[in-house]
């Protein structure tokens, strides 16, 4: 059965808390070529934010990518603000979210791109976030109108029992992790969504940034390639992370260079106890499936041949 659509996702219902306020989806105007860069929270999101504008700026030097693609359902500022920021952007746009889908309004217009990341290699890069941050992010997050819920309060002294709090809690204090990777490995097969890693960006960045090139179709000029390559780099996003950090990391100690922290996994080996680690592990598999935990903790997808048809499969069922 040919021409048929794929079932697009339809948006339930709205996110609020310290950090959220999902409403802003329900007034944003598409155009046919916007991007949107989706993960849970320190999966990679500002390097994938970073990749997508050196593609679209062909290896430009110094581009302020916090500015240029704004968090959307990031309640502060108002989303007054943003959104007749966002209208103003004359460049093609590039957005970023931590929403689950159902509680985004998913465009066919737009290309999007999920990056996800084992959770506990989340929680340790979340929690040197959370642990850095200084008075202005708390009183931004907690003190401007517009929280609904209660504040979000200073982390534990000890990493583990930060993991063990997050993991007992679903993402305490920030948000559901099951929910959010869920939602969007079960529309990996849509023809407007390109599925990343961490860790398939760790082993092979010149390949992954071709694929997204490929998927966002977008030409790359070869003679900018070694540049493009340059500024993805780990080192150069950390020396230069004032352009790409949301207000130039003002709102961490620090500043920029402990939001770009170390880009690196496993740190939780000699933290996590072996029964911590099957915790998780057996959790992950309760809550997401083989499947879809294989691919979270590895970057490697054991459906991805039978995933390309799966949205047309789930179309002509609705027939």
């Amino acid at each position: 059965m040919s021409g048929i659509s794929p079932r697009w996702p339809q948006k339930t219902r709205e996110l609020h808390n310290h950090h959220f306020d999902s409403t802003i989806w329900n007034d944003f105007v598409f155009r046919d070529d916007d991007i949107v860069i989706g993960t849970y929270a320190k999966s990679g999101t500002t390097w994938t934010q970073q990749i997508v504008a050196q593609l679209l700026f062909q290896g430009a030097e110094d581009l302020p990518v916090a500015e240029m693609s704004p968090w959307l359902d990031l309640r502060v500022p108002p989303k007054a603000v943003k959104l007749e920021a966002a209208a103003a952007q004359t460049h093609r746009r590039f957005f970023k979210t931590h929403l689950p889908v159902d509680a985004l309004v998913y465009s066919p217009k737009a290309k999007y791109l999920y990056i996800a990341r084992d959770g506990r290699d989340v929680v340790w890069s979340l929690y040197n976030h959370h642990a850095n941050a200084n008075e202005l992010w708390y009183r931004l997050l907690n003190d401007t109108p517009g929280r609904i819920g209660p504040p979000i309060g200073k982390p534990p002294a000890s990493i583990r029992q930060y993991f063990l709090e997050w993991l007992e809690g679903d993402g305490y204090p920030f948000w559901s992790f099951w929910e959010n990777i869920r939602s969007w490995w079960e529309i990996r097969g849509l023809p407007n969504l390109l599925l990343l890693h961490f860790a398939e960006l760790k082993a092979d960045l010149p390949g992954q940034i071709r694929r997204i090139a490929a998927f966002l179709e977008i030409p790359i000029d070869e003679r900018r390639w070694p540049a493009i390559l340059e500024h993805c780099s780990f080192e150069h996003m950390k020396a230069h992370g004032s352009k790409s950090v949301p207000l130039g990391g003002a709102c961490w100690d620090g500043g920029a260079q402990t939001f770009v922290h170390k880009g690196t996994n496993g740190r939780w080996h000699d933290v996590l106890t072996e029964d911590d680690c099957r915790r998780y592990e057996a959790m992950v598999r309760q809550r997401l499936g083989e499947a879809c935990a294989h691919w979270l903790a590895t970057g490697e997808r054991l459906d991805r041949d039978a995933s390309t048809t799966h949205w047309k499969r789930d179309a002509m069922a609705a027939c």
